[in-house]
């Protein structure tokens, strides 16, 4: 509880206003996540950076909930801005890293698997001070799944 209290403050208290990427800016994304194949929700965090016009690095943490067992996911993912508009289109591609344990409690059920991402997204402004994120991405490690990620961002400023 603490934690959410301490992730709300920083969250609004260093919140600026939604505009256009531009060089040096950033943004922190709260997003929940479906698996499209295996029917598995999940919800993370992930902290955008702009390091050139139109370029955004992104790296983020899912908490993915199988059926069964527990996973979680690793992506560092390169977004390229098609518009600069109120609605932002972007494409995405990237790295991913999936650690799943099937049988917790049981030595040796853990295991990694690597691969790369690609996909589409949207953000659209809200509100001056947080906009809805969406994104299809597809994961070409381990079940080849392709996901779809919405939830909300909050503007940091440089």
């Amino acid at each position: 509880m603490k934690n959410l209290l301490l992730v709300t403050f920083l969250l609004f208290g260093s919140i600026t206003f939604l505009q256009a990427q531009e060089q040096g800016d950033s943004r922190l994304h709260v997003l929940g996540q479906y698996g499209l194949r295996l029917d598995e929700p999940g919800i993370g965090m992930g902290w955008e950076y702009f390091f050139a016009p139109q370029f955004g690095l992104m790296p983020s943490y899912t908490q993915i909930f199988p059926a069964v067992g527990r996973a979680g996911n690793f992506s560092a993912d390169l977004r390229y801005y098609l518009s600069k508009d109120k609605s932002q289109v972007y494409v995405v591609t990237g790295y991913s890293l999936t650690s799943e344990n099937p049988q917790p409690g049981t030595a040796g059920t853990k295991r990694n698997l690597s691969g790369a991402n690609v996909g589409v997204g949207a953000v659209v402004p809200l509100t001056d001070w947080v906009g809805l994120s969406t994104e299809f991405k597809f994961q070409s490690q381990g079940f080849q799944q392709t996901y779809f990620r919405f939830g909300l961002d909050f503007p940091l400023g440089k």
